[in-house]
């Protein structure tokens, strides 16, 4: 856990003006994709992708889009430090969650035969 204190306050115009712009940019280039219909769709598809990409580029100029790279960067960072298990593990793993599926599985229907045939054979049949 990162025990660096949160920065309090909010965005600065020119963050703001920069996520308007960065939105702006997505919603023409999903426009300049539904307007453009007629055109061929390899062109229409690499006009939203630049939108995007370019909506992207501005908006990773922000505040808010250093705090989602740094956040990025340290979750790649823990991310090494994580053990993966080996492939025996993990094989033997799944094995023995198969199996206990397959008990709980045959447990829980015999539990449930045994409640429709109580039900079924004995209590509604008493009234015979």
């Amino acid at each position: 856990m990162n025990s660096k204190a949160e920065q309090a306050g909010g965005n600065s115009a020119a963050d703001v003006a920069k996520l308007v712009l960065a939105v702006l940019l997505l919603v023409a280039g999903l426009f300049g994709f539904y307007w453009f219909a007629n055109a061929p769709q390899v062109a229409r598809v690499l006009g939203l992708v630049a939108a995007i990409v370019a909506a992207f580029a501005v908006a990773a100029f922000t505040a808010t889009g250093r705090n989602v790279r740094h956040f990025i960067a340290e979750s790649q960072f823990e991310l090494r430090k994580v053990v993966w298990p080996t492939r025996d593990e993990t094989i033997k793993t799944t094995a023995i969650i198969i199996v206990v599926v397959i008990i709980l599985s045959a447990l829980l229907g015999a539990i449930d035969w045994i409640l429709k045939t109580v039900v079924l054979q004995w209590l509604l049949h008493l009234g015979k």
